[in-house]
Protein backbone atom coordinates (compact mmCIF):
# COMPACT_ATOMS: atom_id res chain seq x y z
CA UNK A 1 0.00 0.00 0.00
CA UNK A 2 1.19 3.48 -1.10
CA UNK A 3 0.04 7.23 0.13
CA UNK A 4 0.59 9.73 -2.91
CA UNK A 5 0.12 13.43 -2.62
CA UNK A 6 -1.87 15.47 -5.57
CA UNK A 7 -1.21 18.78 -6.20
CA UNK A 8 -2.78 19.50 -9.31
CA UNK A 9 -5.22 18.23 -12.00
CA UNK A 10 -5.81 14.82 -10.46
CA UNK A 11 -7.10 16.48 -7.15
CA UNK A 12 -10.20 16.84 -9.59
CA UNK A 13 -12.63 14.15 -8.62
CA UNK A 14 -13.88 13.08 -12.29
CA UNK A 15 -10.35 12.96 -13.39
CA UNK A 16 -9.06 10.50 -10.59
CA UNK A 17 -12.23 8.22 -10.59
CA UNK A 18 -11.30 8.03 -14.78
CA UNK A 19 -7.88 6.88 -14.00
CA UNK A 20 -8.32 4.87 -11.54
CA UNK A 21 -11.90 3.05 -12.86
CA UNK A 22 -13.09 3.50 -9.36
CA UNK A 23 -15.66 5.98 -7.26
CA UNK A 24 -13.71 8.78 -5.67
CA UNK A 25 -15.72 7.52 -2.70
CA UNK A 26 -14.12 4.25 -2.43
CA UNK A 27 -10.29 6.32 -1.57
CA UNK A 28 -8.99 7.00 1.38
CA UNK A 29 -8.60 10.74 1.11
CA UNK A 30 -7.54 14.04 3.15
CA UNK A 31 -6.19 17.24 2.95
CA UNK A 32 -2.50 17.94 3.32
CA UNK A 33 -0.10 20.41 2.60
CA UNK A 34 3.24 20.02 1.24
CA UNK A 35 5.69 22.51 2.65
CA UNK A 36 8.89 24.37 0.78
CA UNK A 37 6.85 23.96 -2.39
CA UNK A 38 4.39 26.08 -5.00
CA UNK A 39 2.53 25.22 -7.66
CA UNK A 40 2.72 27.08 -11.05
CA UNK A 41 0.94 26.23 -14.93
CA UNK A 42 3.07 24.67 -17.08
CA UNK A 43 4.11 27.44 -19.21
CA UNK A 44 2.18 27.41 -22.31
CA UNK A 45 -0.19 24.07 -20.95
CA UNK A 46 -3.07 23.20 -19.77
CA UNK A 47 -2.02 21.22 -16.26
CA UNK A 48 0.74 22.46 -13.69
CA UNK A 49 3.86 21.76 -12.09
CA UNK A 50 5.31 21.77 -8.73
CA UNK A 51 8.42 23.59 -8.58
CA UNK A 52 10.53 24.22 -5.30
CA UNK A 53 10.00 27.51 -3.16
CA UNK A 54 11.51 27.60 0.22
CA UNK A 55 8.90 29.63 1.91
CA UNK A 56 6.09 27.71 -0.45
CA UNK A 57 3.32 25.49 1.08
CA UNK A 58 1.74 23.77 -1.83
CA UNK A 59 -1.97 22.45 -0.82
CA UNK A 60 -3.48 19.41 -2.32
CA UNK A 61 -4.88 15.70 -1.81
CA UNK A 62 -3.64 12.72 0.22
CA UNK A 63 -4.72 9.37 -1.15
CA UNK A 64 -3.77 7.14 1.55
CA UNK A 65 -3.47 3.06 1.16
CA UNK A 66 -3.16 2.98 -2.37
CA UNK A 67 -3.23 -0.34 -3.88
CA UNK A 68 -0.56 -1.67 -7.11
CA UNK A 69 -3.37 -1.26 -9.59
CA UNK A 70 -3.44 1.94 -8.47
CA UNK A 71 -0.54 3.13 -8.23
CA UNK A 72 0.38 1.29 -12.19
CA UNK A 73 -2.77 3.09 -13.42
CA UNK A 74 -1.53 6.37 -12.14
CA UNK A 75 2.57 5.78 -13.21
CA UNK A 76 0.74 5.08 -16.66
CA UNK A 77 -1.02 8.09 -17.15
CA UNK A 78 1.68 10.92 -15.13
CA UNK A 79 4.32 8.63 -17.16
CA UNK A 80 2.41 10.40 -20.59
CA UNK A 81 2.83 13.90 -19.01
CA UNK A 82 7.00 13.17 -17.83
CA UNK A 83 6.58 13.13 -15.08
CA UNK A 84 8.59 11.31 -12.19
CA UNK A 85 7.78 9.60 -8.13
CA UNK A 86 9.53 11.03 -5.48
CA UNK A 87 9.47 10.52 -1.25
CA UNK A 88 8.37 13.29 0.44
CA UNK A 89 6.90 14.25 3.63
CA UNK A 90 3.40 16.14 4.11
CA UNK A 91 1.80 17.88 6.72
CA UNK A 92 -2.19 17.07 8.08
CA UNK A 93 -3.06 18.97 10.93
CA UNK A 94 0.58 19.56 12.08
CA UNK A 95 1.87 15.75 11.79
CA UNK A 96 4.23 14.56 9.13
CA UNK A 97 3.31 11.88 6.72
CA UNK A 98 5.68 9.86 4.23
CA UNK A 99 3.66 10.05 0.74
CA UNK A 100 4.84 10.38 -3.05
CA UNK A 101 4.68 13.07 -5.57
CA UNK A 102 4.55 13.17 -9.07
CA UNK A 103 7.48 15.77 -10.38
CA UNK A 104 8.17 17.03 -13.55
CA UNK A 105 11.65 15.47 -15.35
CA UNK A 106 14.24 17.92 -15.26
CA UNK A 107 13.62 20.93 -18.18
CA UNK A 108 10.54 19.13 -19.32
CA UNK A 109 8.59 22.41 -18.86
CA UNK A 110 8.74 26.50 -17.97
CA UNK A 111 7.25 27.68 -14.76
CA UNK A 112 4.02 29.36 -16.27
CA UNK A 113 2.57 32.01 -13.24
CA UNK A 114 0.37 30.80 -10.06
CA UNK A 115 -2.07 27.64 -10.97
CA UNK A 116 -5.57 27.39 -9.98
CA UNK A 117 -7.66 24.36 -9.95
CA UNK A 118 -11.00 26.24 -10.19
CA UNK A 119 -9.61 28.24 -13.36
CA UNK A 120 -8.04 24.73 -14.47
CA UNK A 121 -11.30 22.81 -14.30
CA UNK A 122 -13.58 25.93 -16.03
CA UNK A 123 -10.79 26.15 -18.97
CA UNK A 124 -9.65 22.68 -19.33
CA UNK A 125 -11.55 19.74 -17.29
CA UNK A 126 -13.84 18.27 -19.75
CA UNK A 127 -10.63 18.54 -22.30
CA UNK A 128 -8.82 16.86 -19.94
CA UNK A 129 -11.39 14.19 -19.33
CA UNK A 130 -11.54 13.64 -22.70
CA UNK A 131 -7.86 12.98 -23.57
CA UNK A 132 -7.10 11.14 -20.46
CA UNK A 133 -9.94 8.94 -21.56
CA UNK A 134 -8.02 7.85 -24.79
CA UNK A 135 -4.60 7.55 -22.63
CA UNK A 136 -6.08 5.28 -20.40
CA UNK A 137 -8.06 3.33 -23.29
CA UNK A 138 -4.47 2.05 -24.96
CA UNK A 139 -3.37 0.89 -21.84
CA UNK A 140 -0.80 -2.28 -22.04
CA UNK A 141 -0.99 -1.09 -25.85
CA UNK A 142 1.11 1.75 -25.84
CA UNK A 143 4.22 2.72 -23.76
CA UNK A 144 3.84 6.00 -21.49
CA UNK A 145 6.83 7.13 -23.15
CA UNK A 146 4.92 6.68 -26.27
CA UNK A 147 2.07 8.68 -24.82
CA UNK A 148 4.04 11.55 -24.25
CA UNK A 149 3.84 12.03 -28.75
CA UNK A 150 0.33 11.16 -28.78
CA UNK A 151 -0.91 13.24 -25.80
CA UNK A 152 -1.40 16.73 -28.42
CA UNK A 153 -3.28 14.65 -30.70
CA UNK A 154 -5.61 13.59 -28.16
CA UNK A 155 -6.26 16.85 -26.52
CA UNK A 156 -6.90 18.47 -30.00
CA UNK A 157 -9.71 15.55 -30.42
CA UNK A 158 -11.11 16.32 -27.35
CA UNK A 159 -10.89 20.28 -27.88
CA UNK A 160 -12.87 19.64 -30.98
CA UNK A 161 -15.79 18.36 -29.03
CA UNK A 162 -15.21 21.70 -26.83
CA UNK A 163 -15.78 23.45 -30.25
CA UNK A 164 -18.86 21.55 -31.37
CA UNK A 165 -20.98 23.20 -28.66
CA UNK A 166 -21.13 26.20 -30.60
CA UNK A 167 -23.69 24.21 -33.23
CA UNK A 168 -25.20 25.92 -36.43
CA UNK A 169 -28.59 27.38 -36.87
CA UNK A 170 -31.63 25.44 -37.30
CA UNK A 171 -33.76 27.53 -39.55
CA UNK A 172 -34.64 25.29 -41.58
CA UNK A 173 -33.34 21.88 -40.04
CA UNK A 174 -35.97 19.63 -37.30
CA UNK A 175 -35.51 20.86 -34.00
CA UNK A 176 -34.33 17.64 -33.10
CA UNK A 177 -31.37 17.70 -31.25
CA UNK A 178 -28.51 14.80 -29.90
CA UNK A 179 -30.81 14.01 -27.23
CA UNK A 180 -33.06 12.02 -29.57
CA UNK A 181 -30.20 9.84 -30.29
CA UNK A 182 -29.66 6.58 -28.38
CA UNK A 183 -26.45 5.16 -27.49
CA UNK A 184 -27.63 1.40 -27.27
CA UNK A 185 -24.21 -0.18 -27.18
CA UNK A 186 -20.36 0.60 -27.79
CA UNK A 187 -18.38 -2.11 -29.60
CA UNK A 188 -14.69 -2.70 -30.21
CA UNK A 189 -13.11 -0.03 -32.64
CA UNK A 190 -10.04 0.72 -33.68
CA UNK A 191 -7.15 2.88 -30.90
CA UNK A 192 -3.85 4.21 -32.82
CA UNK A 193 -2.58 7.55 -33.93
CA UNK A 194 -5.98 7.31 -35.76
CA UNK A 195 -9.29 6.10 -34.06
CA UNK A 196 -12.19 4.88 -34.82
CA UNK A 197 -15.60 3.93 -32.67
CA UNK A 198 -18.02 1.81 -33.26
CA UNK A 199 -21.13 1.42 -31.70
CA UNK A 200 -25.12 0.59 -31.91
CA UNK A 201 -27.59 3.61 -31.93
CA UNK A 202 -31.64 4.42 -32.56
CA UNK A 203 -32.60 7.38 -33.42
CA UNK A 204 -36.30 9.88 -33.35
CA UNK A 205 -37.23 9.62 -36.99
CA UNK A 206 -38.74 12.46 -38.97
CA UNK A 207 -42.38 11.05 -38.21
CA UNK A 208 -41.83 10.60 -34.74
CA UNK A 209 -40.91 6.84 -34.74
CA UNK A 210 -37.83 5.43 -33.35
CA UNK A 211 -35.38 3.64 -36.17
CA UNK A 212 -34.11 -0.06 -35.25
CA UNK A 213 -30.80 -0.44 -34.11
CA UNK A 214 -28.23 0.44 -36.40
CA UNK A 215 -24.50 -0.80 -35.89
CA UNK A 216 -22.06 2.28 -37.06
CA UNK A 217 -18.12 3.17 -37.31
CA UNK A 218 -17.48 7.21 -36.84
CA UNK A 219 -13.82 8.12 -37.88
CA UNK A 220 -12.66 10.43 -34.80
CA UNK A 221 -10.86 13.76 -36.36
CA UNK A 222 -10.22 17.08 -35.09
CA UNK A 223 -10.96 20.55 -35.94
CA UNK A 224 -9.11 22.26 -38.93
CA UNK A 225 -8.50 25.91 -39.65
CA UNK A 226 -8.53 26.49 -43.26
CA UNK A 227 -7.08 30.21 -44.80
CA UNK A 228 -7.48 31.12 -48.28
CA UNK A 229 -4.35 34.02 -49.10
CA UNK A 230 -6.03 37.04 -51.44
CA UNK A 231 -4.37 40.26 -51.91
CA UNK A 232 -7.54 42.18 -53.50
CA UNK A 233 -5.02 44.91 -54.59
CA UNK A 234 -3.72 42.51 -57.87
CA UNK A 235 -6.60 39.69 -57.58
CA UNK A 236 -4.22 36.58 -57.04
CA UNK A 237 -4.20 33.79 -54.65
CA UNK A 238 -2.01 31.80 -52.96
CA UNK A 239 -2.41 27.71 -53.29
CA UNK A 240 -0.91 25.21 -51.45
CA UNK A 241 0.98 22.00 -53.10
CA UNK A 242 1.92 19.25 -51.31
CA UNK A 243 2.04 15.13 -51.03
CA UNK A 244 -1.58 13.49 -49.80
CA UNK A 245 -1.73 9.67 -49.24
CA UNK A 246 -5.48 9.33 -49.22
CA UNK A 247 -5.02 10.36 -53.09
CA UNK A 248 -2.35 8.19 -52.77
CA UNK A 249 -3.72 4.71 -51.24
CA UNK A 250 -6.73 5.27 -53.62
CA UNK A 251 -4.54 5.16 -56.44
CA UNK A 252 -4.52 8.52 -57.97
CA UNK A 253 -1.41 8.75 -60.06
CA UNK A 254 -1.29 12.48 -59.63
CA UNK A 255 -1.08 12.37 -55.23
CA UNK A 256 0.50 15.88 -54.82
CA UNK A 257 -2.60 18.04 -54.89
CA UNK A 258 -3.78 21.66 -54.31
CA UNK A 259 -4.98 22.72 -51.27
CA UNK A 260 -5.62 26.39 -49.16
CA UNK A 261 -3.90 26.26 -46.06
CA UNK A 262 -4.67 23.81 -43.28
CA UNK A 263 -3.60 22.84 -40.09
CA UNK A 264 -4.77 21.12 -36.74
CA UNK A 265 -6.64 23.47 -34.42
CA UNK A 266 -4.20 22.63 -31.06
CA UNK A 267 -6.14 22.28 -27.77
CA UNK A 268 -7.56 25.15 -26.20
CA UNK A 269 -6.65 27.12 -29.85
CA UNK A 270 -9.12 29.67 -31.44
CA UNK A 271 -9.71 28.41 -35.17
CA UNK A 272 -8.69 31.70 -35.94
CA UNK A 273 -5.17 31.42 -34.05
CA UNK A 274 -4.45 28.50 -35.83
CA UNK A 275 -5.21 29.75 -39.21
CA UNK A 276 -2.89 32.28 -38.09
CA UNK A 277 -0.25 30.20 -37.23
CA UNK A 278 -0.38 27.60 -40.19
CA UNK A 279 -0.57 30.75 -42.66
CA UNK A 280 3.41 31.40 -41.31
CA UNK A 281 4.15 28.38 -41.23
CA UNK A 282 3.61 26.79 -44.63
CA UNK A 283 3.88 30.18 -46.35
CA UNK A 284 5.69 32.50 -44.39
CA UNK A 285 2.40 34.98 -44.57
CA UNK A 286 1.77 38.43 -43.03
CA UNK A 287 -1.94 38.65 -42.97
CA UNK A 288 -3.65 42.43 -42.56
CA UNK A 289 -7.19 40.42 -42.01
CA UNK A 290 -8.97 37.51 -41.75
CA UNK A 291 -12.69 36.81 -43.02
CA UNK A 292 -14.90 33.91 -41.52
CA UNK A 293 -15.71 31.81 -43.97
CA UNK A 294 -18.31 28.41 -44.16
CA UNK A 295 -17.23 26.67 -40.64
CA UNK A 296 -18.19 22.97 -42.54
CA UNK A 297 -18.02 19.00 -41.70
CA UNK A 298 -15.75 17.27 -44.39
CA UNK A 299 -18.05 13.86 -44.50
CA UNK A 300 -20.05 13.99 -41.74
CA UNK A 301 -21.85 10.32 -42.29
CA UNK A 302 -18.63 8.88 -41.23
CA UNK A 303 -16.02 11.30 -39.69
CA UNK A 304 -15.65 13.95 -37.45
CA UNK A 305 -13.77 16.48 -39.02
CA UNK A 306 -14.42 19.66 -39.10
CA UNK A 307 -13.16 22.74 -41.04
CA UNK A 308 -12.91 26.62 -39.68
CA UNK A 309 -12.34 28.37 -43.18
CA UNK A 310 -10.92 31.93 -43.40
CA UNK A 311 -10.22 34.12 -45.96
CA UNK A 312 -6.61 35.76 -45.23
CA UNK A 313 -6.16 39.24 -46.89
CA UNK A 314 -2.46 39.92 -47.46
CA UNK A 315 0.59 41.32 -49.79
CA UNK A 316 1.13 38.63 -52.62
CA UNK A 317 3.05 41.16 -54.35
CA UNK A 318 6.57 39.99 -56.01
CA UNK A 319 5.70 36.28 -55.27
CA UNK A 320 5.27 32.88 -57.58
CA UNK A 321 6.68 30.05 -55.79
CA UNK A 322 7.61 29.27 -52.11
CA UNK A 323 8.73 26.48 -50.60
CA UNK A 324 6.93 26.00 -46.57
CA UNK A 325 6.00 23.93 -43.97
CA UNK A 326 7.62 22.50 -40.43
CA UNK A 327 10.73 20.58 -40.62
CA UNK A 328 9.59 18.99 -37.46
CA UNK A 329 6.53 17.38 -38.83
CA UNK A 330 7.79 16.41 -42.10
CA UNK A 331 5.70 18.72 -44.58
CA UNK A 332 7.29 19.10 -48.30
CA UNK A 333 5.08 22.17 -49.29
CA UNK A 334 5.19 24.36 -52.10
CA UNK A 335 3.23 27.55 -52.37
CA UNK A 336 1.80 29.27 -55.70
CA UNK A 337 0.67 32.92 -56.35
CA UNK A 338 -1.32 32.62 -59.48
CA UNK A 339 -4.53 34.67 -60.69
CA UNK A 340 -7.80 34.48 -59.21
CA UNK A 341 -9.21 33.74 -62.65
CA UNK A 342 -6.76 31.22 -63.35
CA UNK A 343 -7.51 29.31 -59.96
CA UNK A 344 -10.95 29.15 -61.63
CA UNK A 345 -9.72 27.53 -64.42
CA UNK A 346 -8.01 24.99 -62.50
CA UNK A 347 -11.48 24.22 -60.55
CA UNK A 348 -13.52 24.14 -64.41
CA UNK A 349 -10.82 21.81 -65.27
CA UNK A 350 -10.71 19.21 -62.30
CA UNK A 351 -6.86 20.16 -61.35
CA UNK A 352 -8.74 21.59 -57.83
CA UNK A 353 -9.95 18.09 -56.67
CA UNK A 354 -9.83 19.42 -53.34
CA UNK A 355 -13.27 20.09 -51.92
CA UNK A 356 -12.40 22.66 -49.38
CA UNK A 357 -10.53 24.69 -51.82
CA UNK A 358 -13.03 24.69 -54.32
CA UNK A 359 -15.91 25.77 -52.12
CA UNK A 360 -13.76 28.46 -50.92
CA UNK A 361 -12.77 30.20 -54.39
CA UNK A 362 -16.43 29.90 -54.97
CA UNK A 363 -16.69 31.41 -51.47
CA UNK A 364 -14.24 34.43 -53.17
CA UNK A 365 -16.10 34.47 -56.60
CA UNK A 366 -19.47 35.92 -54.74
CA UNK A 367 -17.04 38.34 -52.72
CA UNK A 368 -14.21 39.48 -54.72
CA UNK A 369 -16.03 42.61 -55.97
CA UNK A 370 -16.35 44.20 -52.82
CA UNK A 371 -13.21 43.21 -51.57
CA UNK A 372 -11.63 44.86 -54.76
CA UNK A 373 -13.87 47.97 -54.70
CA UNK A 374 -12.78 48.55 -50.98
CA UNK A 375 -8.93 48.89 -51.99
Amino acid sequence: MANLFFYGTLRYAPLLELVLDRPFETLKTCDAVLPGYAVYWAKDQAFPMICEEPNGSAGGLLLCDLSQEDLDRLNYYEGGFAYDLRDVDVVIDGQSVQAKVYFPNASSWEQGPVWSLEDWTARWGRMTLGAAKEVMARRGDVSAQEMVHLLPFFRARAWAQELAQNGAPQKLRNPMSATDIELVAERPGFNGFFRVDAFSVRHKRFDGSRSETLKRETFMSFDVALLLPYDPVTDKVLLVEQVRFGAFNRGDPAPWVLEPIAGLIDAGETPRDAAIRESAEEAHLDLSELIEMPKVYASPGYSTEFFHCYLGLCDLSGRSQGQGGLATENEDIRSHVIPFEEAMALVDSGEVNVAPLAMMLLWLYRARGGLRTAV
